[in-house]
């Protein structure tokens, strides 16, 4: 085919992963400067991805948002046809370095075979008259230290690790699909790229928000290592120029020629901050291979017209500013703020609540098998919890199995892990008591084996199995109210707060494994208290509980509506949200309050009798714990979420109604 200089003029460009950082840069730009153009954003929403990245293209017309896996082709073909697509900009993949070291085969997955899909779909359907590769400089392998000569995009691909492998393997897809059969490709080879929205996994990110946190900055190796950073908004302009006057089989590197070490870096943000460096940097240990430079030669694309315009200062001073403005854009992001992180390739994100209907349409949910990447080895399948999240997964088509061993068994556990290769471990198995928590104070030898020692057994196999994340159901009645925090103040106890409720052995089993759990970066804890569901015939249901008492207390509670938090639980898995959460609605509920609702929706002639607490003792062995838990952060991560009282009364007592 014979190269194309005629300026080009796309109509409808399909974005694969859109809500990652460059390409939501690109997207913005696209939708700001060419109002004629219709962008449909591709994007499975993995975990370096985010809606929030492309909420400045929403409100225009010409914006569509598809969330689906680019390795599913009837997805992509449907797309293609459907959208009438003529222009492609391939930028979906996976990209974090460290991350190919350990979990190799997806990057061959996303980086090699998605984009295959992506090209015989160009093929069959014969619509697309740009299709636009970005790929990396890291697929020239090192550069010598001593030249001065930037790589042409001429040279031999000569790739040193797993991620930049996968890179070539694609390039070599791309050019054997323009040669066979024609297909209008162009090739993009980048250095690093920095600025607002990237996750921080990478160098600049981690760094700033490390610094922010007062934490130390962590260097691979001597930090000696060479590389080039170029702000996000130059490097979409470079695309923005690529995609119209890029020439069609022609390759161009984006790159600078302002290099920096890696502890060059490191200072620079410590300036920033006002830290010492001597002090702030931390030298750990390198990874397995880890290129000392990559250098381009960026005269080919200068030609077309582009040019770098963000000096090194103010692009860092204002990568800075945005990240001390959004400290919570990614959430808990403290996994990846490891100096060795091992983020599973198949952990998405889920900003399902910020898709409309016109956005998320049905045609964005791939059929393809395993397209979710999802699979829960799940513990606790005869108990409640464990249960419900079976039947909820497979109401939502997310493969499960549930565990064979026993918790306090490590080799049964490393059995069930690599049977069943799960993305994520729930646990929900766990002594509560039979039939309540009285049972643990004679029979501690078993709690402790199960809540304490099987816990932490389990947090254990999971760390050391590519630090898979375990999401842990655990409980809030390890506080109770008290001068800090009292009855009736709206004053509740948060995450950070130390248990102060030692009534009961179960709970003071529970208060002990959370606090060993601390040490545990792959855990998720979720402290539930007094749930709720909408089955009313469980004896374990607080509502069924308390109807079925001869006397009840009345004392206002946090508490747990599982119909509307389990839900959340799978969402929080895919979100690789961590550390501890108060897992319970906003508010709290009094045991009146709610036998009102009974009464009001269930029973009409529903009655019950009230005790104090000095009655109660008199009928139980080990003390309850009433408390208010402080539920902002979950509600900061699910603003939907219903308080208490509306929770109950949406969830339980309108599907129950008695008419």
């Amino acid at each position: 085919m014979a190269p194309d200089s005629v300026p080009y003029t796309p109509k409808k460009i399909l974005i694969t992963g859109a809500a990652g950082f460059i390409p939501s840069h690109v997207t913005n730009r696209l939708i700001k400067n060419y109002p004629d153009y219709k962008i449909v954003a591709l994007d499975k929403l993995d975990y370096c991805s985010s809606l929030r990245n492309i909420a400045p293209c929403r409100s225009s017309p010409n914006f569509k948002f598809v969330k689906g896996d680019i390795a599913c082709s009837d997805l992509v073909n449907h797309l293609l046809v459907a959208e009438d697509i003529d222009t492609i900009m391939h930028f979906a993949a996976q990209t974090h370095v460290d991350n190919s070291f350990g979990n190799s085969f997806e990057f061959t997955t996303n980086n090699i075979y998605g984009t295959h899909v992506l090209l015989e779909a160009c093929k069959v359907t014969q619509q697309v008259r740009r299709f636009i590769h970005v790929s990396t400089d890291e697929v020239y392998g090192e550069t010598d230290m001593e030249t001065d000569i930037g790589n042409p995009e001429a040279s031999q691909l000569l790739p040193t690790n797993p991620y930049s492998a996968t890179k070539a393997g694609a390039e070599m897809l791309v050019m054997a699909y323009h040669r066979s059969y024609g297909l209008p490709t162009i090739t993009t080879r980048g250095n690093n790229v920095y600025g607002p929205n990237q996750y921080p996994e990478k160098l600049i990110p981690k760094f700033i928000l490390l610094a922010m946190k007062g934490q130390q900055l962590p260097i691979h190796g001597n930090g000696s290592n060479v590389r080039s950073y170029l702000y996000a908004e130059d490097v979409a302009e470079a695309f923005d120029v690529i995609l119209h006057k890029g020439v069609i089989g022609h390759v161009y590197n984006i790159g600078t020629k302002k290099e920096r070490r890696v502890q060059d870096v490191a200072e620079d943000i410590c300036k920033l901050f006002g830290l010492d460096p001597k002090t702030a940097i931390n030298f750990v240990q390198d990874r397995p291979f880890n290129d000392q430079r990559y250098f381009l030669d960026d005269e080919k694309l200068k030609k077309l017209g582009w040019q770098e315009k963000t000096p090194w200062e103010e692009g860092l001073k204002k990568t800075k500013e945005w990240y001390t403005q959004n400290p919570n854009w990614w959430g808990d992001v403290s996994a990846a703020l490891h100096p060795h992180p091992r983020v599973s390739a198949n952990f998405h994100s889920n900003d399902d609540g910020w898709l409309s209907p016109r956005d998320n349409t049905s045609n964005g949910k791939c059929n393809c098998n395993g397209s979710s990447g999802l699979k829960f080895l799940i513990y606790g399948r005869t108990g409640w919890i464990g249960g419900l999240l079976g039947k909820l997964c497979t109401s939502k088509g997310i493969p499960f199995e549930y565990g064979k061993g026993r918790l306090e068994d490590r080799r049964s556990i490393i059995e069930d892990i690599q049977r069943v290769k799960p993305t994520h471990v729930f646990n929900a198995a766990g002594v509560t008591g039979r039939p309540n928590v009285d049972w643990c104070e004679s029979h501690k030898v078993e709690t402790i084996r199960t809540n304490v020692v099987g816990t932490l057994t389990l947090a254990s196999v999971c760390k050391e199995s590519n630090n898979l994340l375990m999401m842990n159901f655990a409980t809030g009645c390890i506080f109770e109210y008290d001068k800090e925090h009292p009855q009736g103040s709206g004053i509740g106890f948060k995450e950070e707060d130390k248990p102060n409720f030692t009534g009961s052995f179960y709970s003071k089993t529970k208060a002990m494994v959370e606090e060993l759990l601390k040490e545990y970066e792959n855990v998720c804890t979720l402290r539930v208290r007094m749930p709720i569901s909408s089955d009313l015939t469980n004896p374990r249901n607080f509502i069924t509980k308390i109807s079925r008492y001869n006397k009840v207390v009345n004392i206002p509670n946090s508490m747990t509506v599982l119909d509307e938090l389990l839900p959340i639980s799978i969402e929080m898995a895919k979100r690789n949200c961590r550390g501890i959460w108060n897992f319970t609605n906003p508010g709290v509920i009094s045991h009146n309050e709610i036998l009102e609702l009974y009464k009001e929706y269930i029973d009409p002639g529903f009655k019950w009798v009230n005790f104090n607490l000095e009655e109660q003792a008199k009928v139980i062995v080990a003390p309850r714990s009433n408390n208010e838990m402080d539920a902002t952060k979950l509600k900061k991560e699910f603003p939907e979420l219903l308080s208490i009282k509306d929770s109950i009364i949406k969830y339980v007592f309108e599907v129950n109604k008695k008419t």
